[in-house]
């Protein structure tokens, strides 16, 4: 069936209207991406599996008990088809007492789980840092759209003046085409502003776990310093002795260490506990077959089962288990020698982006003082108003560069924050 074309229109602008724009501090959008993020609502789930596995695996050492009939009709010696006796009531129980392998599937199982935290301890410092990322970006862009709107504000107003001037003949019609052009640009640029403000706020409520449509604002404020308090040294050192990734490759290998022992260990005896209790009844002519009939039977004790031969692909097993173990050493050696290099080439860029800052706060500091001069000589008659707002105009310019080398400031240090695993605790 077809859906008419106004009712689709009208479906959309519905949806559209559900759509909110939140304003949040960074402090409250962390607290929410620390609830429902997609990616650490996955990780924890998956941690959660990880100890439902290691409760899996401890089964067989765990009674279970089994309550049944193997009531039936006989005709001759009174058995059932599985080799028991018909019984009208029958229960059963096993339990693993001893079982060399399945115990180094739970102690794998346990370091698995293990492992799982470590990976749901790295998901949340990845998003830690995803949206104070992104929280940074659409506050630069929300400043630098204001400076924007400021600075078009005063190029208008120049263009009043300049077109004033070119039609009493005192200005070139050239310089009022470049005035205009001025206007223009800024204009143009307040439109790019636009799309990155909306594109920054949609992807920070992305981030948060917010519904499709939804935009983020980032409440007005400063942001945190964002300062690292150890030296690029100390911070490598801390770095991979504590970083979640590296933890989590250790605890794969360790459980895969106990796989291989697991694997290792089917040679030994396993022992299980075994009950069982029946009720008989006198219809299967017990009494005819055997000297004494008894209704109320159990029987208590113990299996052992030793493995003679085994087959060829327990080597393939313990084989495979050792290339894999192999393969998260060669991991590890790699993982290690990444997080050095990103430590140092974060501190580079650090230093690198807070020179641009100072060139930059340095080059407003002069455009205002120039805004300043002017303005003293046009008490005295020696500039133009229009000149003014030229200088108006440039002073909002430079803003917008020093809000964008501040930003890649903040960026350079949150980024050193984050390979040092040590953003959340700045951050609290």
């Amino acid at each position: 069936m077809r859906i008419p074309a106004v009712v689709l229109l009208s479906l959309l602008c519905s949806i559209r209207s559900l759509a909110e724009t939140r304003t949040l501090t960074l402090r409250q959008a962390l607290d929410l991406a620390m609830q429902q993020n997609p990616d650490l609502v996955i990780s924890r789930l998956d941690q959660m599996k990880a100890h439902d596995q290691e409760s899996i695996n401890k089964g067989p050492f765990s009674p279970s008990v089994y309550a049944g009939s193997g009531l039936a009709y006989t005709y001759g010696f009174p058995t059932s088809i599985d080799g028991n006796a018909p019984s009208i009531v029958q229960v059963k129980t096993q339990m693993a007492l001893y079982d060399k392998p399945q115990s180094y599937l739970v102690a794998q199982a346990a370091e698995l789980a293990r492992g799982a935290g470590f990976v749901v301890d790295q998901r949340q410092a990845e998003v830690v840092f995803r949206v104070a990322s992104a929280f940074i970006d659409a506050a630069t862009t929300a400043r630098n759209l204001a400076a924007a709107n400021q600075e078009e504000e005063s190029l208008a107003r120049a263009d009043q003046l300049m077109q004033t001037r070119v039609r009493e003949g005192q200005e070139l019609p050239l310089n009022g085409k470049k005035s205009s052009l001025a206007v223009a640009q800024t204009k143009n640029h307040i439109e790019t502003l636009n799309r990155d403000a909306a594109k920054s706020e949609r992807a920070l409520a992305e981030i948060l776990g917010l519904a499709p449509g939804d935009r983020v604002h980032p409440a007005e404020g400063p942001l945190p310093a964002f300062e690292s308090a150890v030296s690029e040294q100390d911070a490598i050192a801390a770095a991979l002795s504590t970083s979640p990734e590296i933890k989590h490759l250790e605890s794969d290998l360790q459980a895969k260490t106990l796989e291989i022992k697991s694997f290792k260990a089917y040679r030994q005896p396993k022992v299980d506990l075994v009950a069982q209790y029946s009720l008989f009844a006198q219809f299967n002519h017990f009494a005819q077959y055997f000297q004494h009939y008894q209704a109320n039977n159990a029987e208590v004790g113990a299996s052992f089962s030793i493995p003679l031969l085994a087959s060829s692909a327990s080597k393939a097993y313990i084989s495979n288990s050792e290339a894999d173990a192999a393969k998260i050493r060669a991991q590890l050696t790699q993982t290690r020698s990444r997080i050095q290099r990103d430590i140092e080439d974060s501190y580079d860029d650090l230093r690198v982006a807070e020179s641009g800052r100072a060139l930059a706060l340095e080059d407003l500091n002069v455009t205002r003082e120039s805004t300043t001069a002017d303005l003293a000589r046009l008490s005295e008659g020696l500039v133009l108003p229009g000149q003014i707002e030229q200088d108006r105009a440039e002073e909002q310019e430079k803003w917008r560069a020093y809000y964008d080398a501040e930003s890649q400031a903040q960026h350079a240090r949150l980024n050193v924050l984050r390979v040092t695993g040590t953003l959340e605790q700045a951050l609290k």
